[in-house]
């Protein structure tokens, strides 16, 4: 490969994380439109729907685009991977039912999963020793500014344009992206034939599926105790199990479970996924908090993503002359994880009913400073620390473990946040507070402020355990881990 052609390579794995990060952010700010449009009666019943399609299809196929890496080769997967998005694209812009459209956001997840993690393969391979931070760079400074933009963009769509558009604009972007890397990209190619763990990759999916399907319902939708939640939960249970199982027998296993054995991958998945439950309170539950004790309207609220997306995008920049004086990724994992927690402390001990939103945007910028340390930092430890033959399962398994952290934060806090308001608030219900009025809503206010507190003194706790799995990495970098497989434990 030419350095023109590598050049071009990392330019679309760019674009390529653009579609990815801006596709979330542009749905996410224009789902009741698209719901009063579709199904003018009944579609606000059905957005959950339309979000958890997405997250079903991409996190139950992020084992298997791992594994189709390693045998067949990353060029042929991660064109696959955005093809797939692009026909899941057209077909939401083209939908005429809530039903439909669920379908092809179901679709659309499929190829959404190998945007970011088959992504980070390509430029594992396109990158060189000299510019280990080059790829995780600038892929942190663009994801930073596409959160700025989406939820910005998705509200002028849909306002001032059509809701489809939203689909629609991801077709040129990857139409470029299909070209460009049919053209530029030459990455090495497996030809010869290995067995695919297909049973082990659907138990992965079935177990994916049923975990975010329990943290999306339980409590909400259904009571946690409920004959659904409880089969799900058990669903859960039963697919790990015959997954590890599976994992110990099969021949080419989709997740080795070798793997494991090194420190910087056991490690380096644990703090991903404490990562991603912590994300989850630090968005969410900061904007739920600005729409109902600060009155904002869900766009306004939706711009206090930008700090944050500041705080990723600095450390993006910074991130490369760190490295050169000597940081590595072992540096900034314990400084990431420091700073998140002590930015989970201060919204902790700060947020209240009166609070001031430049604090606020204060904070999420230090937030945003200490995810964008370890978003790009992590994978590029576990890239180094892979075995070469295993570094497509490896990448992809950080992704993976990032998206069961969301749904497991998603579960705890939002049961932390239920319970808590259910013993002190008005109501009982948290739906319930912005239909109080009078003293009634100012009690309501006080006992979500104090709920929201735990849940963030939560997240505070979450990631000084992580901080403390940081530091029992080792010092120096990884060598000869990298140059040989994982070594399969064998099946009693």
């Amino acid at each position: 490969m030419t350095e023109t052609q590598r050049k071009v390579g990392l330019f679309v794995c760019l674009l390529t994380i653009v579609l990815a990060v801006l596709d979330l952010q542009i749905v996410s700010a224009a789902t009741v439109p698209i719901a009063h449009d579709l199904d003018p009666a009944h579609g606000i019943d059905k957005i959950p729907w339309l979000v958890s399609a997405y997250a079903l299809a991409s996190a139950a196929l992020l084992p298997l685009y791992g594994k189709l890496c390693d045998v067949v080769g990353p060029k042929r997967i991660f064109t696959g991977a955005i093809a797939t998005f692009l026909l899941g694209s057209a077909l939401c812009g083209a939908a005429q039912s809530m039903t439909a459209l669920i379908a092809a956001r179901a679709l659309q997840g499929l190829g959404g999963g190998g945007l970011m993690s088959v992504t980070m393969v390509v430029i594992a391979h396109l990158r060189t020793a000299d510019e280990k931070n080059t790829g995780t760079n600038a892929g942190g400074l663009v994801a930073g500014g596409a959160m700025a933009v989406g939820p910005w963009l998705g509200g002028v769509l849909a306002d001032h344009a059509s809701w489809r558009w939203i689909f629609y604009v991801n077709l040129p972007v990857g139409l470029v992206v299909l070209i460009a890397s049919a053209l530029a990209l030459k990455l090495p190619e497996q030809h010869e034939r290995r067995p695919l763990d297909y049973s082990g990759a659907v138990l992965a999916a079935a177990f994916s599926s049923a975990l975010l399907l329990v943290t999306d319902w339980g409590g909400k939708k259904y009571a946690w105790t409920s004959p659904v939640v409880l089969g799900l939960a058990a669903t859960t249970v039963v697919t790990l199990a015959l997954f590890v199982w599976r994992q110990l027998r099969a021949a080419e296993p989709v997740l080795p479970l070798g793997l494991f054995r090194i420190r910087e991958l056991r490690l380096g998945f644990a703090v991903q996924a404490i990562m991603g439950a912590a994300m989850t309170g630090a968005i969410y539950y900061v904007l739920v908090y600005l729409q109902l004790v600060r009155g904002l309207s869900s766009s306004s609220a939706g711009l206090y993503l930008i700090p944050m997306a500041v705080g990723l995008s600095a450390t993006g920049l910074l991130s490369g002359p760190l490295g050169a004086r000597g940081w590595t990724a072992r540096t900034f994992t314990i400084s990431g994880t420091v700073t998140a927690a002590l930015a989970f402390v201060l919204l902790a001990a700060t947020t209240g009913p009166d609070t001031s939103l430049w604090l606020i945007r204060g904070e999420l910028l230090l937030i945003g400073a200490g995810f964008g340390q370890l978003l790009g930092q992590l994978i590029l430890l576990v890239q180094d620390s892979a075995p070469r033959p295993q570094l497509g399962v490896a990448t992809t398994s950080v992704r993976y473990f990032q998206a069961l952290g969301n749904a497991l934060g998603t579960a705890l806090f939002g049961t932390v946040l239920t319970r808590l308001y259910a013993s002190d608030g008005p109501g009982g219900d948290v739906s319930a507070l912005a239909r109080l009025t009078g003293d009634a809503h100012t009690a309501g206010v006080h006992a979500y402020v104090d709920a929201t507190s735990v849940v963030f003194w939560s997240g505070a706790v979450l990631m000084a355990v992580a901080a403390l799995m940081a530091l029992r990495l080792p010092k120096s970098r990884p060598g000869a881990a990298a140059s040989e497989p994982a070594k399969q434990p064998v099946a009693a």
